[in-house]
C-alpha cells in the first residue's frame, strides 16, 4: 500500500466538537525518532511548516495549503499527492494544537483511494526537548480501515512510512535537503541513519 497521510502522535487533549468520532474499535501505530537539533526546529518543519510536509516526507509527492490557510495553526487545511498524477490524495486539517507542549491533533476530512474510515481515525504529532540540544519527534496513528479487514494488511504499511517518513524529517532539519515522494532521495539516505523505534503496534 503506498498512501498515507501525514500524520502523528500521542496527547491527552480532550476532543473538541470538531473531532472524529472514534467510536469504533481502532487500530494504532507510534513511532518516535531522535533528531539533532532543538526542538523548535523540528516543531517548525513538522507542524508550522504544515503545509510543506512534502519537504521531508518520502510518500508524499506535493503538499499545499488549502482553504486560505497560510501556517500550521489551528483549523490550517492541506492537501497531500501520494502520486505524481494526484489521482490519490488527502484533505487535512489540524483540529488541536498546543505550541507551548509541541502537541497538534491532524484529521483526514477528505480523500481518494485511501482505505481508510475519515470518521473513526485520526494521528498526533508531538516533539519532545532532550535537554541537551536534541529532540525526539513522534508520530501515533489511530485508524480503522474501510472496509474493516483490510486493518491488519494496512497496519504494515502504515508503520513502515511512518517510520520512514521520520526519516525524511530527521534528514530534512539535519541537512536541509529535501526528501520528497518520486525521488529516490530515500533510498540514499536511509542506510545513514538508525530505524525509527515503534513504540506501540
Amino acid at each position: 500500500m503506498k498512501s498515507i497521510f501525514s500524520i502523528a502522535l500521542i496527547s491527552l487533549m480532550s476532543l473538541n466538537a470538531s473531532a472524529q468520532s472514534m467510536e469504533k474499535k481502532f487500530r494504532t501505530v507510534k513511532v518516535e525518532m531522535k533528531i539533532n537539533a532543538t526542538a523548535e526546529r523540528v516543531w517548525e518543519a513538522m507542524v508550522l511548516d504544515y503545509g510543506e510536509i512534502s519537504n521531508f516526507s518520502p510518500y508524499i509527492y506535493t503538499s499545499t495549503y488549502t482553504n486560505n490557510s497560510l501556517k500550521g495553526e489551528l483549523g490550517a487545511e492541506r492537501k497531500c499527492n501520494f502520486n505524481a498524477k494526484g489521482t490519490q490524495w488527502s484533505k487535512e486539517r489540524i483540529s488541536e494544537i498546543d505550541n507551548e507542549n509541541m502537541l497538534m491533533r491532524n484529521v483526514v476530512i477528505d480523500g481518494a483511494k485511501l482505505p481508510l474510515n475519515f470518521d473513526n481515525s485520526q494521528a498526533f504529532y508531538r516533539v519532545k526537548d532532550n535537554g541537551d540540544g536534541t529532540s525526539t519527534a513522534s508520530y501515533e496513528f489511530q485508524f480503522r480501515t474501510k472496509p474493516a479487514f483490510l486493518g491488519m494488511l494496512a497496519k504494515g504499511g502504515f508503520k513502515k512510512q511512518l517510520s520512514g517518513t521520520l526519516v525524511g524529517l530527521k534528514h530534512y532539519v539535519e541537512t536541509g535537503e529535501r526528501v520528497t515522494g518520486g525521488t529516490n532521495k530515500h533510498k540514499e539516505i536511509k542506510k545513514k541513519y538508525p530505524k525509527a523505534t515503534v513504540i506501540k503496534s
